[in-house]
């Protein structure tokens, strides 16, 4: 079993670019019109699938010391609830034979519902192979008829839409449930639903608010894409400019009136649906705490995010996070 490590890597929000002939830019018609649908992130995500769940816990105990004889009592309890609350997030992969053997994700690293399906995967120790699609050619996924991305090849099978890829692949390595369905799990649908329907939206407006928070994730992105080096510099400035116009627009389309408030509420929203818990699933994270942290993670440290830590309670669940996703399982090649 693999320990969490206390920090998650760096990454951006974005999608695909405006199509790029021969490394000149495209019509600003046409650039503005790719990049409003990588600002809506192109994938629709549904939750319709009865969602099933179990999750492993793995504790080791024992006091840290000999105890005194007066206060032992006292000593051992406090000793025994420091042990839990640290071993929570500890994780452990699924059984050896519900393991998947090849898992491919094809991806742009930027974009959340990919970063959704790593939680995922990153979250149960499922070890993956990373595609960087070209935004601009898609020719790495020129095979398929999907279009978008994620897509997931697990053993074979293709895998699409971020949320029908987390069920279809929770159903491959969690047992049946002999349980009925219970009120956590009407909870957790609702929250993975708004994850989908309302959070996403709130990024685009943040992350491209003004020319120079645009820039910040043009660069990134530019950085980290499958780009080639004629198209890194027509990305990097024809797509952070034309975003920081798409944003506006986005603004006006889902009635945010103020990108930072707005971020903000959303993240309280999600502080108080916790209700005191440390994860919605309580003890350990469930399907929702890993849609909203890997929606949010590629603009953790952006500016956008480094207010929204700094404004809001969301800081301390997202540490976590950090801790119970842990590394990345993905494959280096």
């Amino acid at each position: 079993m693999r320990r969490a490590s206390t920090l998650a890597s760096v990454n951006v929000l974005s999608r695909s670019l405006a199509t790029v002939h021969g490394g000149a830019a495209a019509t600003s018609a046409s650039l503005s019109h790719g990049l409003l649908q990588v600002s809506l992130y192109g994938t629709s995500s549904t939750t319709g699938s009865h969602v099933r769940r179990r999750w492993f816990d793995s504790f080791s105990g024992g006091p840290a010391g000999k105890l005194a004889i007066g206060v032992a009592g006292t000593l051992a309890s406090v000793a025994v609830a420091s042990s839990l609350t640290q071993e929570v997030y500890a994780k452990e992969p699924p059984p050896a034979e519900l393991v998947p053997k090849d898992v491919v994700l094809y991806q742009y690293e930027a974009c959340p519902f990919c970063n959704k399906v790593k939680a995922f995967l990153d979250y149960h120790d499922i070890p993956y192979k990373i595609v960087e699609v070209n935004p601009l050619s898609k020719k790495e996924i020129k095979w398929s008829d999907y279009k978008k991305v994620p897509i997931l090849m697990v053993d074979g099978e293709q895998l699409v839409d971020s949320s029908a890829i987390i069920d279809k692949l929770n159903d491959k390595i969690v047992p049946e449930r002999v349980a009925p369905p219970s009120s956590n799990d009407d909870e957790e649908k609702k929250w993975r639903q708004w994850v989908d329907n309302h959070l996403v939206h709130m990024l685009s407006p943040n992350i491209y608010r003004n020319t120079s928070e645009a820039l910040e994730s043009f660069d990134y992105i530019t950085s980290n894409g499958n780009f080639s080096y004629t198209e890194k510099f027509t990305v990097k400035y024809a797509g952070a400019a034309a975003m920081y116009f798409v944003s506006k627009k986005l603004k006006k389309k889902y009635n945010i009136t103020d990108e930072r408030a707005s971020l903000y509420e959303a993240a309280e929203t999600w502080v108080n649906a916790l209700n005191g818990r440390d994860f919605l699933g309580g003890s350990k994270p469930n399907m929702a705490d890993l849609a909203v942290f890997g929606v949010l993670r590629p603009i953790r440290y952006l500016r956008s995010g480094k207010d929204m830590v700094e404004h809001t309670r969301i800081g301390e669940w997202y540490s976590r996070m950090e801790h119970a996703v842990g590394e990345s399982a993905r494959i280096k090649a």
